[in-house]
């Protein structure tokens, strides 16, 4: 029997957890499970995960140019800097559910590759910038076409993978947020030694058109990497394409989406002023650009364990309770302590605490929906929510704080214990409906083709 004749059960019939079963006896599935993840791992992941390190690193550049002086050089006051901050939030947060929703029409292959042409544009010019006026204005535009990577790229992400994969492969992709600390330091460090010109006077003018460029040969190049799906995907065979289709479709046969809201704040004070709260420890320059490093490499390989854990035990939100204390005990400490030392070390907790539970919390609202707009418009829903932290962070770690910063460390730690209260409920929610289902209450709406049938159970 060839390739093509090779029939599978339907997914309707097998329900979302079973396995597909084969009429061709000498096919493992298994096998064959594995060699498409591979091929989707590093076929699809790598341009997906530069494209978002790219947008991380472009977001969060400006925290290493204001400690080269682009805060003195454009004469802003603190205020103005961080106004500025969080106009682009506000775009960034617009931006979002419209991103999302053109998606579709406009293709992952496309559109993705195409806001990070368009933002990567934006970074340029922003090297060129004089005055205050110039860079809200830049901050804004940076915000409209930045906002849609994330939330197209996770829910690009879910088209692709079961809901028992996904998490590994999303914190994969946002492994690049923690990679783009630490290698935005580096490269900041780097371009900053590049001697300046008339029209480029100062080096952190330098990071900004270096980095924008970069981008934009990313961009370029993603177009001929990403597929618009596993039907299109010309690195997988015509009988891989069939089956990567048929495992999907078994492991998403409920349309409907859960209807639980998940509340995560994102704290992207933490990537805007790192480099702010290491120069606050003593270091400057060039030295404050490298010592953001460790904090976010270690974040990077303990976000991997977690994911892995996640995708290997099935749990989300659980394992985000046990995460998360990590980041309020590194607020706590640093708070409080006054040896460089001791804090230095508490930014790495910190790193570790947030990054680790941001991949399995966005996961768990994938994993419990389906159907390509209602997924898209609840994912993305979450996302606005989440980056209305940022408008807050804009105005956090002000120069009239420091160098201990004791109220806005205190702020960023009581926003982590509010997330983990969050959590804590979201969990007790989805057991609740899951014991429902298994006591029979749920029967009625058995084959409604919505969250409510009893064979779609929700992930803790």
């Amino acid at each position: 029997m060839s390739e093509k004749e090779v029939q599978f059960a339907s997914p309707v019939t097998a329900g979302p957890t079973s396995k597909l079963e084969y009429v061709q006896d000498d096919v493992d599935p298994k096998k064959l499970t594995r060699k498409i993840l591979w091929k989707l791992d590093t076929r699809v992941l790598p341009p997906i995960a530069i494209l978002y390190l790219c947008n991380f690193f472009d977001r969060s550049n400006v925290g290493n140019a204001k400690v080269l002086g682009l805060e003195a050089d454009l004469h802003l006051t603190n205020h103005q800097y961080a106004t500025a901050l969080c106009i682009f939030y506000v775009f960034y947060v617009v931006a979002d559910v419209p991103s999302n929703l053109f998606l579709k029409t406009a293709t992952p292959r496309i559109w993705l590759p195409l806001l990070a042409v368009l933002w990567g544009f934006v970074v340029m010019c922003a090297g060129f910038v004089r005055n205050f006026g110039k860079f809200v204005a830049i901050q804004s535009l940076l915000g409209i076409f930045e906002g849609g990577l994330y939330p197209g790229s996770l829910l690009y992400l879910s088209t692709l993978y079961t809901r028992e994969e996904l998490a590994l492969r999303v914190d994969i992709f946002y492994s690049s947020a923690s990679l783009s600390g630490a290698f935005g330091g580096l490269l900041a460090t780097g371009l900053s030694q590049i001697p300046t010109t008339s029209a480029i006077d100062r080096s952190w003018r330098w990071i900004l058109i270096i980095e924008g460029l970069i981008t934009i040969v990313c961009g370029i190049g993603a177009i001929a990497l990403i597929p618009n799906s596993v039907d299109t995907a010309s690195f997988l065979t015509p009988f891989e394409r069939e089956y990567a289709r048929a495992r999907l479709e078994a492991s998403n046969t409920v349309s409907g989406f859960s209807t639980e809201p998940e509340r995560f704040q994102c704290l992207y004070s933490f990537s805007l002023f790192l480099p702010s709260i290491v120069v606050s420890l003593g270091y400057s320059g060039s030295k404050a650009q490298l010592m953001t490093v460790p904090p976010y490499a270690i974040a990077a390989v303990t976000g991997t364990l977690v994911a892995f854990l996640s995708d290997k035990v099935q749990l989300r939100g659980i394992l985000v309770l046990f995460t998360l204390p990590l980041g309020v005990t590194g607020y706590a400490v640093i708070a409080r302590v006054d040896s460089n030392h001791v804090k230095y070390g508490m930014t790495v907790l910190m790193a570790v605490g947030i990054y680790s539970s941001v991949p399995p919390i966005l996961v768990w609202l994938l994993n419990n929906s389906t159907g390509h707009y209602k997924r898209a418009t609840s994912g993305t829903m979450q996302l606005v929510l989440a980056n209305c932290g940022g408008i807050v962070a804009a105005f956090l770690y002000s120069n009239d704080e420091k160098p201990k910063y004791y109220k806005s460390h205190n702020i960023a730690m009581g926003c982590l214990i509010y997330a983990w209260l969050g959590v804590l409920l979201n969990v007790l929610y989805c057991w609740q409906v899951n014991k429902d289902k298994a006591e029979r209450k749920y029967d009625k709406f058995i084959g409604s083709g919505d969250d409510g049938d009893p064979s779609f159970k929700l992930i803790l």
